[in-house]
């Protein structure tokens, strides 16, 4: 079992940047595969980046090229650096470790001017 924390949502206008870190309640470096899902209001949850235990990344095509997920084994942390954001970015966003069925809470992003 494993406890996840997500921070670093926030307002921004497009166009912008900001980084999600999700902390995790022990250690991930066993921990195969770290993801971030968004749901956005109305919508269901999809996946939106995927890093492996030996750092191989996946990104849904909406956010390729411009999101970046990245983990710190040493500080039992996933990151999700969020650039170029757009209106359609707007969602809570979650930090999933699938093998455990864990979610975290969700941290609200809101891509407005």
């Amino acid at each position: 079992q494993v406890q996840l924390v997500e921070s670093g949502g926030g307002l921004v206008q497009p166009g912008g940047s900001l980084r999600l870190s999700c902390a995790a309640s022990r250690s991930i470096f066993t921990i195969p595969n770290m993801a971030w899902y968004r749901q956005a209001p109305g919508k269901q949850r999809e996946q939106v980046a995927l890093i492996t235990s030996g750092g191989i990344t996946v990104y849904a095509d909406s956010v390729k090229g411009r999101f970046t997920i990245s983990r710190d084994n040493a500080k039992n942390t996933v990151y999700l650096q969020m650039d170029s954001l757009k209106s359609e970015d707007t969602a809570v966003y979650y930090c999933s470790a699938p093998a455990y069925a864990s979610w975290g809470q969700g941290t609200q992003v809101t891509v407005s001017s």
